[in-house]
């Protein structure tokens, strides 16, 4: 972990910052008093950024690559609940909040950078800004209403309905999650969603 000040590419990382969809209208000051607090973080595919009841939180702006959110049962059977890449985030805002363990893991799909800190100094930046508090919570609410959406459809759509919601409502991230991870997202089996999407490109 390198910090955003000591990083070789801190002039690309920084641009890629303010592309941040909660970080992109920040003033030049609220910039000054969060860069310092920034690392840089390198994962590799299938590395953890974070694991399922850990206690210890960060926030994470994805400059690179992308995350999925995951759960598992004690079985060991994983369930898949949002994807985000570049210009996103991911957090354990909510779990921080209610003084619990962080209820799912964060897991690269891909090599990903971030830039990240800790949860308490995430958390003390926001209350000197309203502002960027008021946005950053907006989107953790919408986050979560995009998971439980999400959840809702694999009981609700068959496997082509389900296929369809998400091309519709991920355009972005249709071609780029591999198709294991995406199978997994939507139920299915590899083959398939296989099937489906031949199927789909033939109408």
């Amino acid at each position: 972990m390198t910090s955003l000040a000591a990083h070789p590419q801190r002039n690309t990382i920084r641009l890629q910052l303010r592309e941040n969809q909660i970080l992109r209208r920040m003033r030049p000051e609220q910039w000054e008093e969060l860069e310092p607090l920034l690392a840089v973080g390198e994962y590799r595919k299938s590395d953890p950024l974070v694991r399922q009841g850990d206690e210890e939180m960060e926030q994470f702006f994805i400059l690179e690559g992308m995350l999925k959110r995951v759960v598992s049962n004690p079985q060991g059977r994983e369930m898949i609940l949002r994807f985000a890449a570049e210009t996103e985030m991911d957090t354990s805002y909510a779990a921080w909040r209610l003084r619990r363990p962080v209820p799912y893991s964060i897991v690269a799909v891909t090599r990903v950078r971030t830039a990240e800190l800790s949860m308490p100094q995430w958390v003390e930046f926001l209350e000197n800004h309203p502002d960027i508090k008021s946005r950053f919570e907006s989107e953790v609410m919408r986050l979560m209403s995009e998971v439980m959406a999400h959840t809702i459809t694999l009981h609700l759509l068959d496997a082509p309905g389900r296929l369809s919601r998400f091309q519709r409502k991920h355009p972005e991230l249709s071609g780029r999650i591999p198709k294991k991870e995406l199978a997994a997202y939507l139920n299915l089996t590899p083959e398939t969603l296989s099937r489906l999407k031949q199927k789909l490109g033939n109408h």
